[in-house]
C-alpha cells in the first residue's frame, strides 16, 4: 500500500510539473504575441524635415515637433490603419537605406518614385504632384536648364532636381553641379554667392523666397514636374492599405484641405 501511494504521489508531482512547464510555454507564446501586437500597433515613419511645407521642425509652440503636409497625411494614414505614429528625422540620401535596413516601416519626404528608387523598394500611388523652380539672386531671371551653363549650381543630395540637373550637364556645357544634405545649405550657397542658382520644388522654394527678398524663383519651363508617393519595402503588405488611406484621403476631400492648409501659409 505504502508503494502504490508513493508511486501515486510521483505521478501527482509529474503531472504537476508538465502542467507547470506547459502553462510557462503558453505564457511566453501569449506574451510574444501580445508583444508581437503592440509593436503592430505602431508604424515608424522616416523623412527629411528640411522642406516646408512638406515636413519640417517647428518650434513656435516652445518645443520641436516636426510638422507639414507629408505629416499631417501620415497621421491620417496611421489613424485609418488604428496605429500609433513615430516620425524619424534624418539626411534625405539616407531615407532608403534606413527603409532597407529596417529601421523604419515607411517613408515620406516629398520623393518621386522614379524607376532607378523601383528597383530597391515599393510605392504607393501619387498622392501630390509640383513643379521644379530656379531660385537665384534677386534679378537672375533664369527659367530653363540652358541659362544654367557655365553656372554653379546647388542641388539636395538624392533628390530628382540632382538628377534633373546632372543629365541637363551631359549636354550643356559649363554646368557645375553641387550636391548638399539640406534645403537650408542650398538657400545659404546662394545668399553668400558660392552658387548661382538652385532647383528647388516651388511649394518648398517659395516659403525660402518669401522670407529671402534678396532671392527669387521662377518655375522651370522644361523638365519640371514631380510626383510624390510613399516609399515601403518591397513586399511589404501595408502597400494596398496605404492606397486605400491615399484614395479616401483625395474622394472625401481632405487632401485638398490639408494642402491650402500648408500652402497658403
Amino acid at each position: 500500500m505504502k508503494k502504490r501511494r508513493s508511486w501515486v504521489t510521483k505521478a501527482l508531482i509529474v503531472g504537476l510539473l508538465v502542467s507547470s512547464v506547459l502553462a510557462g510555454c503558453a505564457g511566453q507564446k501569449e506574451s510574444g504575441q501580445a508583444e508581437a501586437s503592440k509593436q503592430n500597433k505602431k508604424l515608424v515613419m522616416a523623412t527629411s524635415a528640411d522642406y516646408p511645407p512638406y515636413e519640417f521642425h517647428d518650434t513656435s509652440g516652445g518645443k520641436d515637433e516636426i510638422v507639414g503636409l507629408d505629416v499631417d497625411i501620415a497621421k491620417y494614414i496611421a489613424k485609418e490603419m488604428g496605429v500609433e505614429l513615430e516620425i524619424k528625422d534624418m539626411d534625405f540620401n539616407g531615407l532608403l537605406p534606413a527603409l532597407q535596413a529596417n529601421r523604419a516601416d515607411f517613408v515620406m519626404a516629398g520623393m518621386t518614385p522614379t524607376e532607378e528608387r523601383k528597383k530597391s523598394v515599393a510605392f504607393t500611388g501619387i498622392y501630390y504632384e509640383a513643379k521644379n523652380t530656379i531660385v537665384a539672386k534677386t534679378g537672375s531671371n533664369l527659367t530653363k536648364m540652358e541659362d544654367l551653363a557655365g553656372k554653379k549650381v546647388v542641388v539636395q543630395l538624392g533628390s530628382t532636381q540632382q538628377n534633373a540637373v546632372e543629365e541637363a550637364a551631359k549636354t550643356i556645357k559649363g554646368i557645375e553641379v553641387t550636391q548638399l544634405n539640406k534645403i537650408g545649405d542650398l538657400i545659404q550657397e546662394l545668399k553668400s554667392r558660392r552658387a548661382q542658382a538652385a532647383i528647388i520644388e516651388d511649394t518648398v522654394a517659395k516659403g525660402y523666397v518669401e522670407s529671402n527678398k534678396d532671392l527669387e524663383m521662377n518655375a522651370m519651363a522644361d523638365n519640371g514636374e514631380n510626383a510624390y508617393a510613399v516609399a515601403l519595402p518591397i513586399g511589404s503588405a501595408h502597400v494596398e492599405k496605404f492606397n486605400q488611406a491615399i484614395r479616401k484621403l483625395k474622394a472625401s476631400g481632405e487632401l485638398d484641405k490639408l494642402t491650402k492648409k500648408w500652402f497658403d501659409k
